[in-house]
């Protein structure tokens, strides 16, 4: 099926259209919830209900647009629902507390890291953290939208960033230091 018949049929609520959404945009909206969670369970239950806001809205998508962006908004802000909702029940690290680089100007010579490291190490991030640093490098938000959807100040989500990269950069440089004698021997 193609995009145009998978919408169709999953405005008439087809199950045939409903599984080829499903297999064709699974993987790609699955990524997107991991982005915003702590792990695979979390995901799994954004994606959920992600999914059932997107099979009910399905006739309000405008041709035209492109609708591979159209879910994913959904799923982004399903995730950033979730966030605020985990939010109120989650502890809170003082930021103060949080170990950030000792010096930016570390940087990384001749370490290269896979996909998998990188994504490992930004789901380390604190939740507050990573929320920013995703919706602002990976989906490409201002810091007026993310303050906006997050219920938070511009200079939060500045901060929330700037502190996000530090911590980030201290996890690769040890992850760095890591692999440089493993890579050697």
């Amino acid at each position: 099926m193609n995009e145009a018949q998978i919408i169709e049929g999953c405005i008439k609520k087809e199950r045939k259209a409903q599984d080829a959404f499903f297999t064709t945009y699974n993987g790609l909206l699955f990524g997107v919830c991991l982005r915003y969670t702590k792990n695979r369970f979390e995901a799994e239950d954004v994606l959920q209900e992600g999914l059932v806001k997107i099979y009910k809205n399905m006739q309000m998508y405008s041709e035209g647009r492109s609708f591979e962006g159209w879910i994913r908004r959904i799923m982004i802000n399903t995730a950033i629902t979730y966030y605020r909702k985990m939010k109120k029940h989650a502890y809170h690290d003082d930021v103060s507390e949080i170990g950030v680089a000792s010096s930016e100007s570390e940087l990384f010579t001749e370490c290269e890291f896979t996909k998998e490291e990188l994504l490992n190490t930004i789901n380390e991030l604190p939740n507050g953290y990573r929320t920013v640093f995703n919706l602002y490098v990976i989906e490409g938000y201002k810091h007026k939208e993310i303050a906006e959807q997050l219920g938070v100040d511009i200079n939060t989500s500045k901060s929330q960033l700037s502190r996000a990269k530090k911590l980030l950069q201290t996890k690769l440089n040890e992850l760095s230091r890591i692999k440089i004698p493993l890579e050697i021997e």
